[in-house]
């Protein structure tokens, strides 16, 4: 099989199964909280709430990049489909005016506060690199596909956008107006996946430095908050059509 039709084939395996794959990780992450808690035993436990609260501002970040992507995008297109790739028309506005892969960026981004907040340095370089490997197969992929279906169309498009590294001088105006209940439908799950893997961590590391359970205040109210959101959500999407959007 040559180089192209195999690098293909192992970005669709990676992309059928990218919801799952990630969790191989879990691990590294049991390793790395043996040695978790660098900044508060350096500076102190102000420092390590500093820290820990820039770590999960920065993973919100990236929840904003995916938010704002889709709250933009139309049907069909910039979905959590697993089979098979699809693409009902070609982004090009928005977010997509400014890098390809934005939703891609946004989890970049999101695992970069995540790594960060365990504050192992070695864990953060596997995940980087781990991440580039595995998302460059999984984008090669997709953008053969949407090669194949739009021909000229993609080329000139790929051609002026960054593949990863945003542009903000090349925004351009998104064709469709921002849809607060197309976003609220479509990321939802992945604030609460947020709020759970930082609370997580946290009596993760607390467990294991502590030798006993401890969780403060904050991260229950912190969790408690996020889990009602949740499960608000899931009952306007699952019981009521109030989070659908004609088109989107």
């Amino acid at each position: 099989m040559a180089l192209r039709e195999d690098m293909e084939k192992q970005g669709n395996w990676l992309f059928r199964w990218r919801s799952y794959l990630p969790l191989l990780v879990i691990p590294l992450f049991i390793v790395a909280l043996q040695h978790a808690g660098v900044f508060e035993y350096l500076f102190g436990d102000r420092a390590g709430d500093y820290w820990e609260s820039l770590s999960i501002c920065i993973s919100f970040v990236g929840l904003a990049f995916r938010c704002v992507t889709a709250g933009y995008v139309p049907k069909g297109t910039s979905g959590r489909n697993t089979k098979n790739q699809v693409a009902e028309s070609l982004n090009t506005s928005g977010m997509y005016s400014i890098v390809r892969n934005p939703l891609y960026l946004g989890n970049f981004i999101i695992f970069f506060g995540i790594t960060l907040f365990i504050q192992v340095w070695w864990l953060a370089l596997v995940v980087w690199i781990g991440y580039w490997f595995y998302y460059e197969r999984i984008v090669y992929s997709e953008e053969e596909f949407l090669r194949k279906k739009f021909g000229a169309l993609f080329i000139d498009w790929a051609e002026k956008t960054p593949m990863f590294f945003p542009n903000f001088r090349n925004w351009g105006r998104p064709d469709l107006p921002f849809s607060l209940k197309t976003m609220i439908r479509r990321e939802f799950s992945t604030f609460f996946a947020i709020v759970s893997a930082f609370f997580f961590l946290e009596i993760s590391k607390n467990l294991l430095h502590r030798d006993k359970f401890y969780i403060g205040r904050s991260w229950v109210i912190f969790f408690i908050i996020g889990l009602v959101i949740y499960a608000i959500c899931v009952i306007l999407k699952k019981k009521t059509n109030i989070l659908n959007v004609s088109g989107r």
